[in-house]
């Protein structure tokens, strides 16, 4: 098809994702004796429309049922862990509680908190252990690490909620044990997970109680069950998280991926905890922009802004094309200092480096090395010659209420249907979060060597993109929560959905709507979603830059603006027809 063609048929349907992207959800399974306390709901009587708080996902329905949440009395917190066991319901292919993820949360107070619930490495897994055998690291029981998605919520409902823990649950048991409608996101993710495979999804017996149960693989408009994942919720909502990580539950995980190979054991469950970790925060065009730290990818983001920070011109409607051309030159150090990131807790020093990473000094430095009239060979960025990890998979999702209390979360289970391991008595699909590991003595497909930062030890966390992001003014009210799906191209998509709103001043839709590009740095090339602008593009190619096209979709974002007013403006992205983000 000639790219023009391509071009004008994505603008179209990018046309058609925004007219149409907030589709028709369930009611809510939030049961009635849920509301029993008239006080919660008297107390928000008094807020205008749009202004109690806001929730956006990738799934319109979740995202419902977390502004229900909200409505019935409960916070951010509340909204958002409904929210999440939610898309691990109808998002199976991305998120759920085989995996794990990151928290960053703006209380009231505002002090900020990074919870960081990232699998770990079993205590039987080693350096080398994918160094012949590079496909079990995707595929089977030895690519799971220790799931922590139940621990973090936990510790997020124990500190932050209102509501009871059961209570919250409710809407993902009743999504998964009543059913949802199959739509064009969770078709267009199983026929991808199949492609030029055997179709596991309705051929394995597994699988196939939800995926087939007449025999067919189920499709467009049809409508799903997950009736052992939800007997799984309503256990760990009546028992509590324990009931994950010990009993029946935990028991038939560890059987099912010893069954694949794996060697995880009951008390590498037991044993796992979650993570508190420092967050960062920098100056922006006025705005307190706070991010995560190592083992996500944080502080690379926050890097990048404050390079860009020092062009006072940037993004001046006169000055788009060099202003894209800095921006992709600033991406382009922030992914060569990417490399030497790994998790803090197994690498001396590495609180320093990022600490490093933001002083005047390194930024200045950075910015003397970036050329108005050309991009460089990719040594100048990363001298190391490092590889650069392509992860891709996860989940955005955030909340907000009238309260201030602001969070941004990413959940994954890694590539999509994660490890392909379900347990069968519980539905669980478990992650294949050992690939985010280096692994020594191989290279990548470009030549480049692995990174030491991030090579394999027992109760180590991988290193992640995953990139949280929420910018607030000066007096620490919140302004903007961003963040993205997409693996490698999770820092640039959040990096950008920042700038159209900062920048630009743009709606939190509109920021999410405009194109999209990504590079980083290995392989040497910058990407552009077909409906960039051709001039851009084109003079792009005139600083030497190694342009490529793509098709929307490779990344995607959800975010939430707070309007001087109080109002929030809430938006899922317009490149998955299923998500879907609102304000009450």
């Amino acid at each position: 098809m000639p790219r023009l063609l391509r071009i004008t048929v994505s603008l179209a349907s990018i046309l058609v994702l925004a007219l149409i992207h907030l589709p028709d959800v369930l009611s809510s399974p939030v049961v009635s004796s849920a509301r029993h306390d008239p006080r919660r709901v008297s107390s928000i009587e008094h807020i205008g429309e749009g202004k109690l708080g806001a929730v956006a996902s990738e799934s319109a329905i979740c995202s419902r049922h977390g502004t229900e949440i909200l409505e019935m009395g409960g916070n951010a917190a509340d909204a958002l862990v409904a929210t999440i066991f939610c898309v691990g319901v109808v998002g199976m292919y991305h998120s759920g509680i085989g995996g794990g993820g990151f928290l960053l949360v703006k209380a009231p107070n505002g002090t900020f908190e990074f919870i960081d619930f990232r699998e770990t490495a079993p205590a039987a897994a080693f350096e080398e252990m994918f160094k012949n055998n590079t496909n079990a690291s995707t595929t089977g029981g030895l690519a799971s690490g220790v799931p922590g998605e139940v621990r973090g919520l936990e510790y997020l409902h124990k500190k932050y909620g209102s509501l009871p823990w059961s209570t919250v649950m409710q809407p993902a048991i009743h999504t998964a044990r009543d059913g949802f409608p199959v739509g064009p996101d969770l078709v267009r993710y199983m026929n991808s997970a199949v492609a030029g495979k055997e179709d596991f999804l309705s051929k394995d017996p597994t699988w196939a109680i939800d995926f087939a149960p007449n025999g067919t693989r189920v499709g467009l408009g049809d409508t799903i069950t997950r009736r052992r994942y939800a007997d799984t919720l309503e256990t760990i909502a009546n028992r509590g998280p324990d009931a994950f990580y010990s009993g029946p539950i935990a028991e038939t995980m560890i059987q099912a991926l010893k069954a694949a190979n794996g060697t995880m054991t009951l008390e590498d469950l037991q044993n796992y905890t979650i993570a508190i970790r420092n967050t960062s925060q920098i100056d922006y065009r006025g705005y307190k922009v706070t991010g995560t730290t190592a083992p996500s990818s944080g502080t690379v983001a926050l890097n990048i802004l404050k390079v860009l920070d020092t062009y006072e011109d940037f993004m001046r409607p006169e000055n788009v094309n060099l202003s894209t051309h800095r921006l992709d030159e600033a991406i382009r150090f922030g992914y060569g200092l990417r490399t030497e990131l790994g998790d803090p807790f197994f690498l001396k020093g590495m609180d320093e480096y990022q600490e490093d990473m933001l002083k005047q000094s390194t930024i200045d430095q950075i910015r003397g090395k970036i050329s108005d009239y050309h991009t460089q060979n990719v040594s100048v960025y990363d001298p190391k010659g490092i590889e650069s990890l392509n992860t891709p998979g996860t989940s955005h999702i955030a909340a907000v209420d009238h309260s201030g209390l602001a969070i941004s979360t990413i959940t994954t289970i890694n590539l999509l249907f994660g490890s392909k391991v379900m347990v069968p008595e519980t539905g669980i699909i478990m992650n294949n979060e050992m690939d985010d590991f280096s692994t020594p003595g191989t290279s990548n497909a470009f030549g480049y060597i692995p990174s030491e930062a991030n090579f394999i030890r027992p109760g180590k966390r991988p290193l992640s993109s995953i990139t949280p992001t929420i910018v607030t003014h000066q007096n620490g009210s919140v302004f903007y929560i961003a963040g993205s799906a997409g693996g490698s191209r999770i820092i640039t998509a959040t990096l950008q959905s920042i700038i159209h709103a900062v920048d630009e001043g743009l709606s939190a839709a509109e920021a999410l709507a405009k194109p999209r590009l990504h590079d980083q740095l290995v392989p040497n090339q910058v990407r552009f979603e077909y409906t960039y602008d051709n001039e851009t593009v084109a003079f792009m190619k005139t600083r030497g830059h190694n342009v490529t096209w793509v098709a929307p979709g490779d990344s995607t974002a959800q975010a939430i603006r707070v309007l001087p007013n109080g109002t929030f403006d809430a938006a899922g992205e317009p490149r998955q027809l299923d998500s879907g983000g609102f304000a009450v």
